[in-house]
């Protein structure tokens, strides 16, 4: 067997292990509800836009919810201007995923991570009854990135532990850290959906950097699964197994 069967093989191994079969993606199947959580605006998108889009096209509702508008986001922007302009790019964004987009109320660079906040995250959780959650990977040299992951996370384990639960990585290297992933998405077939996705962050400047970054990641993990392009997650080993795209 060839290396890229082998390593395809593999993958296909790890995500039947957490799913229920290719049949749930029919949109005949029965509709579950996702929620995406992220630091920024422009961080689901470049972390798990193409499993979002897949999501949505498999009839799926999915919402992504941005702990901060981005408010710091844009050198020499006020935090109010910056925050409007990066607003509409996540909107505009979650419309090409697919995706119904809503804003917890935190400020860029200024997150805090406080018993207040974690029952107001589990309330929005609770609100939008996800059967998956994603959120972003806990190591990571971003505070706002680390925070967005132990609020969603203790949220979801004072919640009862209800739902599938799986980090996703951002700019692996330089801000996710020590991130090995237990499961692979394919999303080959939505691989445009999320570029142009990503690309209306044009305040970000994504579309100058994205092959050095989330390109280059999209390529290596779908090496890893035996695709063309995949993603990658790590799914939390107390969680209900979900049901990912096979």
């Amino acid at each position: 067997m060839k290396r890229r069967e082998i390593l395809k093989s593999g993958a296909a191994g790890i995500i039947a292990s957490s799913s229920i079969g290719a049949d749930v993606w029919r949109k005949s199947a029965e509709k579950m509800k996702i929620l995406v959580t992220g630091a920024h605006p422009d961080d689901p998108e470049t972390g798990c836009g193409g499993t979002i889009a897949r999501y949505s096209q498999a009839g799926h509702d999915v919402t992504v919810l941005y702990l901060t508008r981005g408010e710091a986001g844009i050198p020499g922007t006020g935090h109010e201007e910056a925050a409007a302009i990066r607003t509409h790019e996540a909107e505009a964004a979650c419309k090409i995923l697919g995706a119904k987009p809503l804003f917890a109320g935190q400020v860029d660079g200024d997150t805090m991570v406080t018993n207040e906040w974690n029952k107001k995250i589990g309330s929005i959780i609770a609100s939008e009854k996800p059967d998956i959650i994603f959120t972003q990977w806990p190591v990571d040299t971003h505070r706002d990135h680390r925070a967005c992951a132990l609020m969603v996370y203790d949220a979801w384990l004072y919640g009862g532990r209800k739902q599938a639960f799986y980090y996703y990585e951002v700019m692996t290297g330089s801000q996710t850290m020590n991130f090995n992933p237990t499961d692979y998405v394919d999303i080959s077939g939505t691989i445009k959906r999320k570029w142009d996705a990503c690309f209306v962050h044009e305040s970000q400047k994504i579309r100058e950097t994205y092959d050095q970054d989330h390109g280059k990641m999209e390529i290596f993990r779908g090496m890893e699964g035996g695709y063309q392009y995949a993603e990658a997650f790590v799914r939390l080993q107390q969680s209900k197994q979900g049901i990912l795209p096979a």
